[in-house]
């Protein structure tokens, strides 16, 4: 074979176009990566402020009513509120990463990043919501690790079913940012979603106080909150009492997570608010 035989059996590897299976597992990856990177650059921000603020409800609201305001005979008003600080701070992070990717994608004019390479809308889905649940299962741990040095916290009574309502938590909020963040055309609608739906679900979802003490109908709008769902179950995880029905619970969250995820992946696939 001569020399000039190899230089163009090596041209033509070089030119083959590069087949990516079914799957493109290391586009998944590297989206993935890049998702985490981005809120680890920030993560004063991003981890520690969730933190300091779940440490100061709880401080101000052990300090102002004490064990007076206790639920749950033999339990503790501190260790009922900690679960409830916990997944308020997983569920705000999960949303707040998956939505802020796609705003400051648009307002950057970075957004072809995500559009351009050879990723299909389940593979940018899966890589986004991974990125979502890895922000929010890290500053849940922050959190966790934090109350039970302050004393607000004991071991799980229940671990399996903590995780268990901690990633149905993280996924639906993942997949409810996937949707804010493909809507909002810059922060200002954003901001809107953020304070007028999210963080409302969030304090009227039994986080500081049981929803059996509400007057009807209000026990019952409040027990309807998917939000509540997701708090009472890892409160039933972490100190052993819940307000709900655990089986219903997790079913309409299964399911809530299950059509999110069948219309967060249409709406990428039709390029809604992200193609011009």
């Amino acid at each position: 074979m001569t020399k000039h035989t190899e230089q163009t059996d090596s041209a033509a590897t070089l030119l083959r176009p590069i087949q990516i299976k079914s799957l493109n597992v290391i586009g998944i990856t590297t989206l993935y990566q890049k998702e985490v990177q981005r809120f680890m650059k920030v993560a004063m921000q991003a981890l520690c402020a969730p933190v300091v603020t779940a440490m100061l409800f709880m401080m101000v609201f052990s300090v102002a009513l004490g064990d007076r305001a206790a639920p749950y005979e033999g339990i503790r008003f501190a260790a009922f509120l900690a679960p409830g600080l916990i997944m308020m701070a997983v569920l705000q992070n999960a949303f707040a990463n998956t939505s802020s990717s796609f705003v400051i994608g648009k307002v950057q004019g970075n957004i072809v990043d995500i559009l351009m390479p050879p990723l299909g809308p389940g593979e940018v889905l899966t890589a986004m919501v991974c990125a979502g649940i890895t922000r929010g299962v890290l500053v849940g741990c922050a959190c966790a690790i934090t109350l039970i040095f302050l004393g607000g916290l004991g071991m799980p009574a229940a671990p399996f079913i903590a995780v268990i309502f901690l990633v149905l938590g993280a996924v639906l909020m993942s997949f409810a940012g996937v949707l804010a963040g493909i809507w909002a055309q810059k922060f200002d609608s954003l901001a809107a979603i953020t304070n007028f739906i999210i963080q409302p679900l969030a304090f009227l979802s039994g986080t500081f106080y049981s929803v059996h003490a509400l007057p009807a109908p209000f026990d019952v709008i409040a027990a309807s909150n998917p939000v509540f769902m997701v708090i009472d179950g890892f409160r039933y995880g972490m100190i052993g009492q819940a307000d709900g029905s655990l089986l219903f619970g997790g079913s309409i969250l299964l399911a809530l997570n299950i059509t999110l995820a069948i219309v967060c992946f249409y709406i990428l696939k039709s390029g809604y608010r992200l193609k011009s």
